[in-house]
């Protein structure tokens, strides 16, 4: 029997629907609170992309986490978030004036989207206790429907 050997790019060529893959790498976003800009102007959507190994890296050579360990967040989601609001861009300074509330909103989105793949959260009703799904990307607010 003769063996045969195939380049991928052909193979794909052969299939169509196997060449263009559905692949996300940005995904959308609601704050608890909102971005207040120096207007006035509060900015509660955007979005973040996945990280890549650059991303988690460079904040380990940065002199403000070297000083503070607990800067590390904030320099990787200035990096990782793409859009917010109408803020022309998402840089440190932004991203050291959110809430407190926000941040841990995004370092908990951060964690799902580049560790699970997802944005679905498993959350408990605090009056009854009845358990259920959120997905954390879907703009809703808890208590909200």
């Amino acid at each position: 029997m003769r063996r045969r050997t195939i380049a991928l790019d052909s193979l794909l060529e052969s299939r169509p629907e196997a060449a263009a893959p559905s692949y996300r790498t940005e995904f959308d976003f609601e704050l608890p609170r909102g971005y207040l800009d120096e207007d006035g102007t509060v900015h509660r959507t955007g979005k973040m992309r996945l990280a890549t190994a650059r991303d988690e890296l460079r904040p380990q050579i940065d002199l403000r986490v070297k000083e503070n360990p607990g800067y590390l967040s904030v320099v990787l989601l200035s990096q990782v978030i793409t859009e917010l609001g109408t803020v022309p861009e998402v840089h440190v300074g932004v991203v050291e004036r959110m809430y407190a509330t926000d941040i841990a909103f995004l370092q908990e989105f951060y964690r799902r989207i580049n560790s699970e793949g997802h944005t679905r959260a498993g959350v408990s009703c605090p009056s009854c206790g009845a358990a259920f799904e959120i997905d954390m990307a879907g703009g809703g607010r808890l208590g909200e429907s």
